[in-house]
């Protein structure tokens, strides 16, 4: 409730809105500066990343965060002399956020939305260096190491990278929307970053611009289309349940938030305001549509209860051992406890119901797999909402991948979209971390085929120096 309470200021205190601010702001000094900064940290969802879940010390860093090209270690960001930032000037401070360069000259990789952060105003960096440098406790927490493999563990890279996709520029208002559209546009774009995640990405790792916002694969998990489109995004969505799904994690008859969408909704979005909530929304509900071409109706309209019993009784005896074989008896033995033997879910849909929802509807399956795999946890308000994997680290009944795909199918099959089906290859995948982009797959070939040029450099060299001899 504490955070709850300071972020009802947060539209105040943000330039999202259109309306020029400047002197205010830099009026803040202090106090109210440093509380700024705090709640751009948490619109910014910084703790997400640099906190070991757990229990970890706020901002101290050691998370292991999972890329495709290897574990990028979120650093220790507290005002700590020795492992920290508190050595940092402002300047520094605002070159690494927002252009992805540390005080000593190292690129940062870019899990590290700097791409986002870019549009942060001078006032907001300046509030932020605030809060870091005074709000937060030092602690002097030694950094985990990350260590990529050859050539991504050449960070300087970056620099052309950066060149390449790194728009640079702070937010602009638009003078032709509202002040409640240019809110939220900054909201989704700057602190917020949501096209980290909710755009797919090209060859080389970096978004593409053309198809903002319309979906990507993020490890194991889906962002899904967040378009303004009726069929693949959120546009059978209305401004209310936009606002609840941001706030709650849960709409009833279309989503519930699992993997990084319930952190960011733990940790972050859950304390917006209504007003901010609301700017989100109203933006997201303008952005281009972007239509699948896999997608022939909306994810939550699809399925009806069916109950499983039905079927199975009387199919073996009462006695009988080793009898959860296909996909309805594992169904059964499994899931129904909870989402109902119908698939309607729990009367508070703490535990949703598996027709209507997104997750069992979409095209791609990715979330209902992964769902099953490694369950689905979020804290908001005074509500705790658990379900539990099925993994190798279940501590109800580690599951296999064949198993996970035939209770995958039946539930595509009786409540969600019949027309996608789920192999035990599709789930190992997603076990081991989700698709391999064609980047990290060219890997171990890169090593080999720069030495090879090299080589071929300097016999070409050879052949026209005895050429000339």
């Amino acid at each position: 409730m504490k955070k709850q309470l300071k972020l009802t200021l947060l539209s105040l205190l943000l330039i999202g809105g259109g309306v020029a601010q400047a002197a205010d702001d830099n009026a803040l000094s202090g106090a109210a500066l440093i509380k700024k900064g705090e709640h751009l940290a948490i619109a910014s969802d910084c703790q997400a990343c640099h906190t070991q879940p757990g229990g970890g010390t706020p901002y101290a860093g050691g998370y292991g965060i999972s890329s495709p090209m290897g574990v990028i270690y979120a650093t220790n960001i507290t005002p700590s002399n020795a492992e920290g930032i508190g050595s940092y000037s402002e300047e520094q401070f605002a070159h690494a956020v927002r252009d992805g360069i540390r005080a000593d000259g190292t690129h940062l990789y870019p899990a590290m939305p700097y791409t986002s952060y870019t549009k942060l105003s001078d006032a907001d960096i300046k509030a932020l260096y605030a809060y870091f440098m005074h709000g937060v406790k030092p602690v002097d927490q030694k950094n985990t190491l990350t260590d990529l493999p050859f050539p991504f563990n050449l960070r300087f890279s970056m620099a052309a990278w950066n060149l390449l996709f790194l728009k640079e520029g702070r937010f602009a208002p638009d003078a032709s929307k509202s002040e409640q559209w240019n809110r939220g546009a900054y909201l989704v774009n700057g602190p917020g970053h949501c096209d980290t995640c909710h755009t797919p990405r090209n060859v080389l790792m970096a978004e593409d611009s053309g198809q903002a916002l319309a979906g990507g694969m993020v490890g194991s998990w889906y962002a899904p289309n967040i378009t303004s489109d009726p069929i693949s995004g959120i546009g059978g969505w209305n401004e209310q349940q936009l606002v609840q799904y941001l706030k709650t994690g849960q709409v009833a008859g279309k989503n519930q938030a699992a993997g990084g969408m319930a952190e960011a909704i733990e940790n972050s979005l859950q304390y917006f305001s209504d007003e901010d909530l609301s700017a989100i929304a109203v933006y997201l509900k303008s952005t281009t549509p972007i239509r699948d071409a896999n997608d022939h109706q909306a994810a939550d309209s699809y399925g009806k209860p069916f109950n499983v019993e039905a079927q199975l009784r009387g199919l073996h005896p009462a006695n009988a051992n080793n009898t959860l074989t296909d996909g309805a008896a594992l169904f059964s033995g499994n899931c129904a406890s909870c989402h109902q033997a119908d698939g309607s879910g729990s009367k508070n849909q703490a535990y949703p119901s598996l027709f209507n929802n997104t997750a069992t509807g979409a095209s791609n399956p990715a979330n209902l797999i992964s769902a099953i795999l490694f369950g689905v946890e979020r804290k908001v308000g005074d509500q705790h909402v658990l379900m539990p994997n099925f993994g190798p680290q279940s501590y109800v009944n580690p599951l296999n991948d064949r198993q996970i795909a035939a209770i995958s199918n039946y539930v595509l099959q009786q409540y969600g979209n019949p027309a996608v089906k789920v192999s035990a290859v599709d789930v190992a995948v997603l076990r081991q971390g989700g698709p391999i982009p064609l980047l990290a797959r060219l890997q171990p070939y890169m090593a080999p085929a720069i030495g090879i040029a090299v080589l071929a450099l300097l016999i070409m060299v050879w052949l026209i120096g005895r050429k000339r001899r």
